[in-house]
């Protein structure tokens, strides 16, 4: 299931910020609603990928036609619309279950 006017951004170079992120849509001529990315909750440190938010479905267009492929820090971005993760179900130790 796809998110609305939402694009997801791999393999970020760890170092890149969201303020980059946004400086490099902005010099494409578009600029992003939302930029997010992804961290270790322990670490804080980047995973290597993000998202971006934008107020229409062109200019999701617009910046996967722009950004695909473009190199940043000598890594070559991924970007395509987002898509919805389905819900994972959590997995139980066994100790804390109720069974009838």
């Amino acid at each position: 299931m796809e998110e609305e006017n939402k694009i997801y951004i791999g393999n970020i170079d760890y170092e890149v910020t969201e303020e980059e992120l946004r400086a490099i849509f902005k010099e494409k001529g578009f600029e992003a609603k939302d930029v997010n990315i992804i961290r270790d909750k322990y670490s804080g440190r980047s995973k290597g990928f993000g998202f971006a938010e934008f107020e229409t479905d062109e200019l999701v267009q617009k910046a996967i036609e722009s950004l695909d492929g473009q190199e940043l820090k000598s890594r070559k971005l991924k970007v395509n619309k987002a898509q919805r993760r389905e819900p994972r179900f959590e997995k139980s130790g066994g100790f804390n279950q109720f069974n009838r």
